[in-house]
């Protein structure tokens, strides 16, 4: 099992099935924001409770909101029963499949890409809030 970390220069893409239309769109557009991405294939890596707070926290959103409520997981774990968030968080972590959309993550910003053009947002913020150091500026 690796360990994931967040890199400010690389792309972090998190998804549970990379071959699907919206996860190979959004790929295509991951690489236009970075020349430098690392896909995470929550069907071979598993990502512990602690990062899915982490990730959760950087989307300002709630853990449901990111989960396929459509999902047979879902209905089957999560629609009938009142979760902490760790035991949200637990789901998430123990149940790929329950991810509605891939997250992206950049520049210690992340997004959820229910659409993959969703993923552009990253490139202007972290574009417009990116200091370029003095001895490298075009002036």
């Amino acid at each position: 099992m690796s360990s994931i970390q967040f890199h400010p220069n690389e792309l972090l893409l998190v998804y549970n099935d990379p071959n699907s239309t919206t996860g190979k769109q959004t790929r295509a557009y991951a690489k236009s924001v970075s020349n430098n991405v690392n896909e995470v294939d929550l069907r071979n890596v598993k990502l512990t409770t602690t990062l899915w707070k982490e990730i959760v926290n950087m989307l300002k959103l709630h853990p449901e909101e990111i989960m396929d409520k459509g999902s047979k997981a879902f209905q089957e774990k999560i629609a009938d029963n009142h979760y902490t968030m760790t035991g949200l968080l637990d789901a998430l972590a123990h149940t790929p499949e329950l991810l509605k959309a891939p997250i992206a993550i950049y520049h210690n910003r992340a997004v959820f890409c229910q659409k993959p053009t969703d993923i552009l947002r990253l490139e202007v913020n972290s574009k417009t809030s990116f200091k370029v150091p003095p001895h490298l500026r075009r002036d």
